[in-house]
């Protein structure tokens, strides 16, 4: 991943989103758009793909 400066994020990894929601990095990816990291948050059941740069890394 390109933003490694910013957040070094890697699978499994806890983060925390852009709206304040905990959860674990799944799988990092890229598309015709930039790459995207695919997070399972702790409350909920699904998966969601995120910005690099809407997350924070946990710790």
């Amino acid at each position: 991943m390109p933003h490694k400066e910013k957040s070094m994020i890697l699978v499994g990894d806890l983060v925390i989103t852009h709206n304040n929601r905990q959860g674990r990095v799944m799988r990092l990816g890229r598309d015709d758009f930039g790459d995207y990291v695919i997070v399972k948050l702790d409350l909920l059941e699904w998966e969601f793909a995120y910005d690099p740069w809407n997350l924070e890394k946990v710790g």
